[in-house]
Parts: C-alpha cells; sequence; structure tokens
C-alpha cells in the first residue's frame, strides 16, 4: 500500500503476494505454497490482484515496480497437480484459468505505465517465463534457466509467450525453443536480448531493486511514453512511427521535467524529476 508521506508502507502479505511500497517504487513478491511458485489458483489469483492494485498505485505515487519471487526458483509454471485434479474431475474447467487469470494478468502487466524490473532466480518456465516476459527490464542470476515447457506438455502456448519471444527474438529461434523445448541459461537469455543484466545468484532481487529505485528517481513521463512508443512499434510503418515520435517529443518539451533536465545540464549538476 502506499501511504500519504510517500514513506515505506507496511508489507502485507495477502493471497500468496507479499506488496510493498517504499519510495515509489512498488515491490511484489510471488509467495507460493513450494519453492517453485507453481501457479495454483491461490496464487494466480493473488498475482492479478496485485497488478491491479499496482495499476490503481501508479496514480498516487508509484513511480517503478520489481517483480521477484520468494525461494529458490522464480515460478515453474501451472501447478500441475491441480491441472491433473481438474482433468480428472472438471476437465471442461481445467484451462479456465488461461482466459480468466493468465490473460487478465498479462495485459495488467503489459498495460503498465511506471517501468516494471522483473527478478529471476532459479527456474522460469512456462507461464512463468510468461509472466517474466512483461518486464521492461529482466535481471537474472547466473543459475537461472527458462524454458517454454509448453510442448513438453502437449501443449502450444499461452501467457503471452509465443507472441513476446517471437517479437523479441524472431519466429526462427522462438520456433526452436517452442518446438523442441528446448532450455536456455541466463547467460543465454542475456545473449539474446531477453535478460538485461546477470549477476551472482542470490543477488538478482537486489540488483532489480536498485534499478527498479534507479527508475523510479527518473523522468517517469517520459518513461511513460517511450513503453507506448515501443509497444507500437513492431506494428507501425516508418511514417507513421515518425509522426508518433514528433508528437511524444512536443508532447514532453512541455514537460517541468524536460526543462529541468536542460537546466540542469547547463548548470552541470544531477536534475531532480518530478514525473511531470
Amino acid at each position: 500500500m502506499v501511504n500519504d508521506s510517500g514513506t515505506a508502507a507496511r508489507a502485507a502479505r495477502s493471497y500468496g503476494v507479499t506488496y510493498d511500497v517504499t519510495d515509489g517504487v512498488a515491490v511484489l513478491e510471488m509467495c507460493g505454497s513450494g519453492s517453485g511458485n507453481a501457479l495454483d489458483a491461490h496464487l494466480r489469483g493473488a498475482l492479478l490482484l496485485a497488478a491491479r492494485r499496482l495499476t490503481t498505485d501508479t496514480a498516487r505515487g508509484v513511480r517503478a515496480a520489481l517483480l521477484t519471487a520468494h525461494g529458490k526458483h522464480f515460478c515453474v509454471g501451472q501447478d500441475l497437480k491441480e491441472h491433473a485434479r481438474l482433468l480428472g474431475t472438471a476437465p471442461a474447467k481445467a484451462f479456465a484459468n488461461v482466459p480468466n487469470d493468465y490473460n487478465p494478468l498479462v495485459k495488467e502487466l503489459n498495460g503498465l505505465h511506471v517501468p516494471l524490473v522483473v527478478a529471476v532466480e532459479g527456474a522460469c518456465v512456462g507461464a512463468g517465463l510468461g509472466i517474466a516476459l512483461c518486464g521492461d527490464v529482466r535481471v537474472a542470476g547466473e543459475s537461472a534457466r527458462f524454458a517454454t515447457a509448453f510442448g513438453n506438455l502437449a501443449l502450444a502456448s499461452d501467457s503471452g509467450v509465443a507472441r513476446a519471444l517471437v517479437r523479441q527474438l524472431g519466429p526462427s529461434r522462438t520456433g526452436g525453443l517452442m518446438l523442441l523445448g528446448d532450455r536456455f541459461s541466463a547467460r543465454d537469455a542475456q545473449e539474446w536480448g531477453l535478460v538485461h543484466r546477470v549477476v551472482p545468484d542470490g543477488r538478482a532481487a537486489a540488483e532489480g531493486l536498485a534499478l527498479a529505485r534507479r527508475l523510479a528517481d527518473g523522468p517517469t513521463a517520459a518513461y511513460r511514453e517511450t513503453k507506448a512508443l515501443l509497444r507500437s512499434a513492431g506494428a507501425s510503418t516508418l511514417p507513421a512511427a515518425l509522426e508518433r515520435e514528433a508528437v511524444v517529443q512536443r508532447r514532453l518539451g512541455a514537460t517541468g521535467d524536460h526543462h529541468e533536465a536542460v537546466t540542469a545540464f547547463l548548470e552541470r549538476r544531477d536534475p531532480v524529476f518530478r514525473g511531470h
């Protein structure tokens, strides 16, 4: 929660997610029932509630966010024990989690106006990978490992994984990852551009928090416009992209942050951004 003074609010564990805000940075930590943070109904619901809360809090002073996970692994994907029970007792409901939980969660995280940093340790597979790919910046521990995992279960893709990977890696490499189920390391992910920084194991959350704090102190109005440009870039023609950039630059040129940045440069000091 965010209090009126903008200082750290008391972290409250709710439905498997810890949510805390300090100095404009929201930290969401997945806390599943096991070390793998398997996505059972409990954790899926908690993540969706936390994401919706984050969207609301961006209008109340939150300027950046960090998504991380408690335990050895970031997220091993869907809880297969829960899935097997549904296949046996209520097969019509076995895939209701996709439209009811995963789709709105991915939409919510991708629609955030503020920068989202994701810190990954251990396994990050399946829907867990889809959630991680919602981040604007990803940090991973050296031993982190990734996989799409859907093919191993005779499934295709959900949680936006195929779309996100094709946009970032292209169809050929994505095809190999999706069809062959190849695992890839943190270093692979960094080389391919999926991970911004690789750090020693156990340090991903701390490094991610440092980056989130840095972003929270930055020109967040410009970050919001940058995220919008990035989302539209793949579907834009060159003339449309150039026109959109021109409109955005004129709009940002009228902000206090832009004038502060120019003044600070001329005065040879660090700028103080206020997000408007």
